[in-house]
């Protein structure tokens, strides 16, 4: 089975590549930016916006992950036209199975990005095509890079009312990769992390991990999605849940000594798919949902 993969080169993207080739899928990964193939993944250019280079990346296609979503206007923004854009390409190329992932409460708290994620689950659901939707907690590596974003502040305000339930990239991926094996569900599921924390817990134990000091007066973030947070309408008790926990995240334990692609790519939060600048395979040009430059027009 060829699965062609969107949002390739973002967080997701750099954990799934590795577990489909793991898996004994044949990876077409697609981008904004002109890359060479390598032993394991196909690279091709294409712009779902645009709809520029689909036709080539779908030919001979027999499934296809959909983890792309921000783009040169902000997060969302490849959501709904790129998803319209890449179904009328999947319907011309007959491919049978599209799997979206989306953001556990989007059906349950339609506000700002989470609004485009819904819509998004909507034109597929509606499309006629073979589909699955996953919807994830918010990731582990995610959190970290927010959070290194306001350690120049001389303080972190937190909001002690606002749950979390963070979850690990390569966790996603994994189950990601093997919803394929059974076909389109034609259903949403959830995928969460396996603890919820308060917003006290998960900035503290960061900044033990960051060996930083800084106070942490309490305060109430406004605004409907923070309310809905607050109200759990972006948790999930659905089953099964990821095992890395926010703490172990943060603090691994030594990773055991392995041959196995996969383990070595996805298992470990230090691991190359997690520091994507140390692989040369999976390298993340354009931030957190695989958005790129383009190189071509």
């Amino acid at each position: 089975m060829r699965i062609l993969v969107t949002g390739a080169t973002g967080t997701l993207g750099g954990a799934l590549v590795p577990a489909l080739v793991k898996e004994g899928y044949q990876v077409r990964a697609l981008s904004r930016a002109t890359r060479g193939n390598t032993a394991h993944v196909e690279w091709i250019w294409g712009d779902l916006v645009s709809g520029k280079g689909l036709d080539e990346a779908l030919r001979e296609v027999d499934a296809i992950a959909h983890l792309a979503t921000s783009g040169p206007r902000g997060r969302g923004f490849v959501d709904v036209p790129g998803t319209r854009m890449l179904i009328a390409a999947a319907h011309a190329a007959g491919v049978p199975h599209l799997l979206f992932t989306s953001v556990v409460g989007a059906d349950r708290a339609a506000v700002g990005y989470l609004a485009h994620k819904l819509e998004a689950e909507r034109l597929i659901a509606e499309s006629g095509l073979g589909w699955t939707v996953l919807r994830a907690t918010p990731f582990h590596q995610s959190l970290d890079r927010r959070l290194k974003d306001f350690s120049a502040l001389p303080a972190l305000p937190v909001d002690r009312s606002l749950p979390w339930q963070p979850v690990h990239s390569g966790e996603v991926a994994a189950r990601v990769a093997g919803l394929f094996a059974g076909g389109p569900l034609r259903t949403e599921i959830e995928y969460g992390g396996p603890q919820v924390i308060d917003t006290e817990e998960l900035v503290k134990t960061w900044l033990r991990a960051r060996d930083l000091r800084r106070p942490c007066p309490p305060v109430r973030y406004p605004g409907r999605l923070y309310a809905a947070q607050r109200a759990g309408d972006l948790l999930t008790d659905a089953t099964p849940k990821g095992e890395i926990t926010w703490h172990d995240y943060l603090f691994p334990p030594p990773p055991d000594p392995s041959d196995d692609f996969a383990a070595e790519h996805t298992a470990s939060p230090t691991s190359p798919a997690n520091q994507p600048e140390q692989d040369p395979d999976l390298h993340v040009y354009g931030g957190d949902e695989g958005y790129e430059r383009p190189t071509r027009g």
